[in-house]
C-alpha cells in the first residue's frame, strides 16, 4: 500500500465513520478497487485509522468529555455489551471481514431499516433531547445495538443511532451519543488490535498509519459538523437510500 492510497483511505474513513453508512464497508470496497488485499496488516490499518476519526470527537467535545463524569459512566455502561462480545468472539468477528456478501447484505438491510423507521418516526415533546437525560438502562441498550455493528457493513454509528431513535431520542441526541460512545469503543478496539498484530508492521507500515490517521482526523471533524447541521432539517432517509445503492454496488463488484 502506497502513501497516496493511505491518504485516500484516511479521507474515506474520516468522512464515513460518523455517518450511518458503514466506514468499514467503504474501506473494504475502496481497498478492493485499488487492488489492496485484505491482509492482517491491512485490516489492522483500517482499525487504527479509525482512532484518528475518534480523536475528532475528543477534539470537538473536549469540554464535555473532560468535565462530565456522569456522561463517562453512561458511556462505560454502553460499552459493556460490545466490549464483552468483542473479546469473546474476536476471531469470529474478524472472519466476517472476508465476506463481501455479508457487508452488502448489512448495508442494504440497514438502509431499509432507516427508511422504515423514518416513515413512522415523529418528533415528540417527551423525547430525550439532551445527553444528561439518558438513563443508564437506555445507555446499556444503545450498547446492545452497537454490538450488532461488529458485523461489517452494519455501521457502528448507524446501529447506535437506530437504537437511539427506537428508545425515544431525538435525532441530534441519538447522533451525539453515538459519536461519544465511539471514544471508549474504538480506543479499546484499536489497542487490542495493535497488541495482537503489532509484529506485522514494518517502518513503511507505520508511515502509512500516520498518513491515514491524520487524514481521518481532519476529515472526521468536517463530517461531524456537516452531519449535525444536516439532521437539523433532514431525516435519515437519504442515508438509507445511499446504503442500499452502495450495497448493490458491493454485490456487483464482489459477486
Amino acid at each position: 500500500m502506497t502513501v497516496f492510497e493511505s491518504f485516500i483511505l484516511g479521507v474515506i474513513e474520516g468522512l464515513t465513520e460518523f455517518l450511518p453508512i458503514s466506514s468499514t464497508g467503504h474501506l473494504i470496497l475502496a481497498s478492493h478497487l485499488m487492488g489492496i488485499p485484505q491482509s492482517d496488516v491491512h485490516k489492522t490499518f483500517e482499525v487504527v485509522i479509525q482512532l484518528g476519526s475518534i480523536l475528532a470527537v475528543v477534539f470537538l467535545y473536549r469540554n464535555r468529555l473532560f468535565k462530565d463524569i456522569e456522561l463517562w459512566k453512561k458511556l462505560i455502561v454502553a460499552f459493556i455489551p460490545t466490549g464483552f462480545l468483542g473479546f469473546v468472539f474476536y476471531k469470529t468477528i474478524k472472519s466476517f471481514f472476508d465476506s463481501p456478501s455479508t457487508v452488502a447484505f448489512m448495508l442494504i438491510a440497514g438502509g431499509v431499516v432507516f427508511i422504515l423507521i423514518e416513515m413512522f418516526y415523529k418528533e415528540k415533546e417527551h423525547q430525550i433531547r439532551d445527553l444528561e437525560d439518558i438513563s443508564y438502562i437506555k445507555a446499556f441498550f444503545i450498547g446492545v445495538f452497537q454490538s450488532i455493528a461488529m458485523i461489517p457493513g452494519t455501521s457502528r454509528s448507524g446501529a447506535t443511532i437506530i437504537g437511539g431513535l427506537l428508545l425515544g431520542f431525538d435525532r441530534k441526541t441519538a447522533a451525539e451519543f453515538s459519536f461519544l460512545l465511539a471514544v471508549p469503543t474504538m480506543f479499546v478496539a484499536t489497542a487490542y488490535d495493535l497488541m495482537k498484530n503489532y509484529h506485522h508492521f514494518e517502518t513503511e507500515n507505520w508511515l502509512n498509519l500516520g498518513v491515514g490517521f491524520i487524514t481521518a482526523f481532519l476529515f472526521a471533524v468536517i463530517a461531524i459538523k456537516f452531519f449535525l447541521r444536516f439532521i437539523k432539517t433532514h431525516t435519515f432517509i437519504p442515508f438509507g437510500i445511499y446504503r442500499i445503492v452502495v450495497g448493490i454496488v458491493f454485490f456487483l463488484f464482489f459477486l
